[in-house]
């Protein structure tokens, strides 16, 4: 049996990764992923607000009452006043900051659908950006932006933290910043699709728990209990 599942994204980057990577994985387990952009046509992309993804998940669930639902957001790209990211961004770890926001979410979306709908939806947040997945492994990061002699500094900044997950969101620090800051040519949508190719999926998902549990859900979509 075939399951549609999906995947309201972010920007073109996290677009990109469903298309050219997750879908290829995800075909061997009879799930076919439907990557788009948030926002309605002619606002594709950009700035997450709780308004922008109540519409698309809306329209997801409530048109397509056979597919599940997920999300691919960044935290660090998600408005200041995006639900549950006010208390979210109080607490110190990022498990409890993703938990809070998915949560919210979650709720949110209840409130504006159904028992039935909600059941197929899993919210998912990115911790804390999608080139944070990318340092997954330094090495074939440097490979895949074809600047092996990146690989010291970005092997550097994954020894600070215990997981890729954990580098942070400021507007200095977030993981596409320090990229930039390496490599003022990083183009997000081309070069963060081709690094993620050559570090591949299973590397990432050994390296960071939180998306591995999304990929596994995603591998078999199942009702989700409230």
């Amino acid at each position: 049996m075939i399951k549609r599942v999906h995947i309201i994204c972010e920007g073109q980057t996290e677009e990109m990764f469903v298309n050219e990577v997750l879908s290829q994985h995800l075909a061997e387990f009879n799930v076919v992923p439907i990557a788009s952009l948030v926002g309605k046509p002619g606002r594709k992309g950009g700035l997450v607000t709780t308004e922008r993804m109540e519409y698309d998940v809306r329209l997801r669930l409530l048109q397509d009452d056979k597919a599940w639902c997920t999300t691919l957001f960044d935290f660090y790209g998600l408005d200041k006043d995006f639900v549950g990211k006010s208390e979210a961004i109080c607490k110190s770890s990022f498990q409890e900051k993703a938990e809070i926001i998915e949560s919210a979410l979650r709720e949110y979306i209840l409130n504006k659908t159904n028992d039935g709908a909600i059941r197929r939806f899993f919210p998912y947040v990115q911790m804390y950006e999608f080139e944070g997945l990318l340092f997954s492994d330094p090495e074939k990061l440097a490979s895949g932006l074809c600047s092996k002699k990146l690989e010291k500094d970005f092997c550097l900044i994954r020894k600070k933290f215990n997981s890729p997950e954990e580098i942070n969101d400021s507007k200095e620090t977030a993981p596409s910043k320090r990229i930039l800051d390496l490599m003022p040519r990083y183009e997000k949508p081309l070069h963060g699709s081709l690094a993620a190719i050559e570090i591949g999926l299973n590397a990432i998902r050994r390296e960071c728990k939180r998306f591995d549990a999304w990929i596994s859900w995603l591998e078999n979509p199942i009702l989700v209990l409230r």
